[in-house]
């Protein structure tokens, strides 16, 4: 092979400086990395015209110091009382909290910060130690109308973490991180919001040892950012895990809820199920820190039998074949899969790319059976839950897929995918000292209008020039599903990005899609709000806002699109 051919760019392979900017924009865990592939980096200088030489040296790393020259707007005094609620050490006002627990994972705030840009801080920083501290903190900031915001795991890429108006930041994920009790006979697990999802995953595996239950359970929620979100913010946002199709959306998981609001406190009750007029914990869910502090929520929980996952993997013919064999698995009354995906043609043939199918026997064959490359679409997915359940959704699915002419890869292609789910956003730092953006939008669509938004959202984007588009589905329900894009270009600068990504939500909803399925609305979507939802909804909402805040303390400046900037 020649020097050529070996050549690999200089991917990052340290830990960010302590204190860097970087440190705070890199996804996940601070020595984890996961690179793009030979066949992806081959891809991308295809794509954009580049070669070796532009991968020589990172450009803009965001390795500096951070530095702040917002100053603190509070008060001593101010600052004294909330030293006196949870403790002196529990409050900084040092620049990189201030920085770190206000940024999520947009890349529009990884462009800035990688260019030293701080845009909004709060001036101090809170980690309060139980639901008794945050009641205080939020009466003393409601009688002094300090905005109140809450950071939980940071993952957020809509702008919900950012502190347009300063204020305080209550972190969530210090203290407030415990699974407090599970009811077996229930079924239900009490949990607090800072808990992230892999310790609350690995507490509920080992409900025995740690809680006295006779079984072992899962939360049945795995979203992408598993590892370091929390279960707060996944109810909080309305996300969805990758194996929603059959344990639900958060807010299908969630039993009750219990908040502190400027207005007061409650808790919701945990019945399964009442007749009693509409429901205030259906209310919260997705509230987004708008109406108050979420402090303690119950959660539905599930019987763990990793045993009897059985996996599957397809290709079909064309997308079209995929969605309508879909949307007959999801209608057949049969059972639901837990994880199922669909990837469209582009989606697939760099699918095979990263997963190393690409070029190998597998390829060969699925090309001699007739699945014409950048026609072809990737089905894997798996079933769950009791042995004869799991296996008889699986033949239900391998009957349906058969009948729409799919071929069976077994379930090697969905153990590739189970190897790197959780890895793949690792790659976008790699992509974007090297000038390359990798980010995502996605929206809830119904069966009817699928092809539609498909069309009219790829349309968009593949006009600029030099762009790759993915597009999957992975998310399922018998009315519709969703539709995931995910898309690498290059950008002159944050305002250029920024058009195409305005534009891009805007051709999302004139092509019937919502404006979002699980990343929730933050700041960056709220101006879509009001066209999305109409304004006697909005209106429902701005009442409900003037109730539980009427001083606008809570995440104000744009949040959810109920007070825009």
């Amino acid at each position: 092979m020649s020097a050529k051919n070996s050549f690999q760019p200089a991917w990052t392979e340290k830990p960010p400086k302590t204190g860097s900017y970087r440190s705070i924009f890199k996804w996940g865990g601070p020595a984890e990395f996961k690179h793009p592939s030979s066949a992806w980096y081959a891809m991308i200088k295809e794509t954009f015209g580049m070669t070796d030489a532009d991968f020589k040296k990172p450009q803009l790393e965001g390795n500096e110091k951070v530095e702040v020259k917002q100053a603190i707007s509070l008060s001593e005094r101010q600052i004294s009382a909330f030293m006196d609620i949870v403790g002196k050490k529990n409050v900084a006002t040092d620049d990189y909290s201030r920085v770190k627990y206000s940024h999520g994972k947009t890349i529009h705030e990884a462009m800035d910060l990688r260019h030293n840009i701080v845009r909004h801080v709060p001036d101090i920083v809170i980690h309060p130690r139980d639901k008794k501290d945050v009641r205080r903190i939020v009466d003393y900031c409601n009688a002094q109308k300090i905005p109140v915001y809450v950071f939980g795991g940071g993952s957020s890429v809509t702008f919900g973490l950012q502190t347009p108006r300063a204020g305080v930041t209550l972190v969530m994920t210090t203290h407030m991180n415990r699974l407090l009790s599970i009811n077996e006979f229930n079924q239900t697990a009490r949990v607090q919001p800072g808990m992230f999802g892999r310790d609350y995953e690995e507490a509920l595996n080992q409900a025995p040892e740690r809680f006295d239950t006779d079984l072992r359970y899962t939360g049945g929620h795995f979203p992408q950012s598993f590892e370091y979100s929390s279960v707060g913010g996944w109810v909080l946002t309305l996300g969805s895990g990758q194996a929603s199709t059959y344990y639900g959306d958060a807010y299908d998981l969630v039993l009750s809820q219990e908040y502190v609001t400027p207005a007061g406190s409650f808790k919701t009750l945990d019945f399964p199920a009442t007749a009693t007029g509409p429901k205030v914990n259906d209310i919260m869910k997705g509230s987004e820190g708008a109406f108050g502090v979420l402090v303690e929520q119950t959660m539905k929980i599930f019987r763990y039998m990793p045993e009897n996952t059985q996996r599957f993997a397809f290709m079909f013919h064309s997308w079209d074949e995929a969605v309508d064999a879909s949307r007959e698995i999801m209608q057949g009354e049969f059972g639901f899969p837990a994880i199922y995906r669909i990837s469209d043609p582009e989606e697939t043939e760099v699918g095979m790319k990263l997963f190393g199918i690409h070029g190998t026997p597998i390829d060969s064959l699925v090309n001699l059976r007739g699945f014409k490359p950048m026609e072809r679409c990737l089905c894997i997915g798996t079933t769950e839950g009791e042995k004869g359940y799991a296996r008889h959704v699986k033949e239900q699915i391998t009957r349906i897929c058969k009948q729409y002419r799919a071929m069976s890869l077994t379930g090697y292609a969905t153990r590739l995918w189970e190897k790197t789910r959780y890895k793949e956003p690792y790659m976008r730092e790699d992509l974007q000292d090297y000038g390359l953006i990798i980010d995502t939008v996605e929206s809830g669509v119904t069966w009817d209008n699928l092809h539609r938004l498909h069309r009219g959202a790829r349309a968009y984007i593949k006009k600029r020039p030099q762009t790759i588009c993915m597009t999957h589905a992975s998310h399922f329900y018998p009315q519709g599903t969703n539709l995931y894009f995910i898309f690498i270009l290059r950008a002159k600068d944050l305002q250029d990005y920024r058009r195409f990504h305005d534009g891009l939500l805007d051709a999302i909803l004139q092509n019937g899609g919502s404006i979002s399925h699980h990343h929730g609305i933050g700041k960056l979507f709220g101006r879509l709000m009001e066209p999305h939802l109409g304004r006697e909804q909005m209106d429902v909402l701005r009442v409900l806002k003037n109730h539980f805040d009427p001083h606008n303390i809570m995440n104000p400046g744009g949040q959810l699109g109920l007070d825009p900037p």
